[in-house]
């Protein structure tokens, strides 16, 4: 594993990669408040070994890139979506396979439709389709609702208070079907606080602006679709995963039996096989 930080006009951006930079590029692209940590290192060099060159990297205002003042976020989705590309362009990747998780499945889904040119493939992991009317599609499960609307209580500057919000957040969205490691999410999430300096940057993250230049164009991609999404996903239930998938003409859909919102260890074959077979050899 090699580390990097990208620096371009008093903006860091913290990467990591894996592998041999002569395979087929791969940037991985992590969602809302979450830290390139939680693609976890394991998964990454799993990856690495099937002849990928892997790229993690933290989001602005998470891990170790720039932070800004919490509520007051200089940037709108779109500059998320030009980190990315500024990640490609700071390890010399002409282009890449894009794979996001959660809202970064969203990033990658505009980042493709953005910078065409840029993207080989796209895979989204428990995302939604983006600019699309999801009003008829299910909501997020009642218990991850119930959760959310108690975050609002939390002091994110109480690194305890923090810690349980998220541990319990880990514990809802694991499908029923995995086991649940309580003490491992413990001791993930600490490290990752810790790593980051505090996680209140984070919440800028559900402040910032997010255009309407995108809505209705996902017909427009060009990059070929992998949709990965498990069928116990409580935060974007499975019917936004066949949203998105049927929006892309020739899109693949794998369906993670039992799976969460979550890159759980067990179904981690399944998931890097298919997006290796997406991928193929470029």
């Amino acid at each position: 594993m090699s580390e990097r930080v990208i620096r371009e006009n008093g903006l860091d951006i913290a990467t990591q990669a894996f592998g041999d930079p002569a395979h087929a590029p791969v940037l991985l692209i992590m969602g809302a408040m979450a830290s390139m940590l939680w693609w976890p290192q394991e998964f990454c060099e799993r990856l690495a070994g099937r002849d990928r060159y892997v790229i993690r990297y933290d989001n602005r205002d998470t891990g170790r890139s720039t932070k800004y003042p919490p509520g007051h976020p200089p940037y709108t989705s779109d500059d998320l979506v030009d980190d990315a590309i500024r990640v490609l362009d700071g390890h010399g990747i002409p282009a890449a396979h894009l794979v996001g998780m959660s809202g970064g499945g969203v990033t990658a889904q505009i980042a493709a439709l953005k910078h065409p040119s840029r993207v080989l493939s796209l895979t989204a992991i428990g995302s939604t389709p983006l600019g699309a009317d999801t009003s008829s599609l299910p909501r997020s499960s009642d218990a991850y609702r119930r959760h959310s609307a108690a975050g609002e209580r939390v002091d994110w500057s109480d690194r305890t208070q923090v810690i349980d919000d998220l541990v319990e957040d880990a514990r809802i969205t694991t499908g029923a079907a995995r086991p649940f490691d309580e003490a491992r999410f413990r001791e993930f999430i600490a490290r990752d606080y810790d790593r980051a300096g505090g996680y209140e940057s984070g919440l800028n993250h559900f402040l910032m602006s997010v255009g309407d230049e995108w809505k209705g164009r996902l017909h427009e991609l060009k990059a070929p679709l992998l949709v990965i999404h498990g069928t116990a996903d409580p935060l974007f239930p499975l019917e936004h995963g066949l949203a998105l998938s049927d929006a892309v003409a020739g899109a693949t859909l794998v369906r993670i039996e039992g799976g969460g919102h979550e890159l759980h260890q067990a179904d981690w074959d399944t998931i890097i096989g298919a997006i290796v077979d997406h991928t193929g050899a470029g």
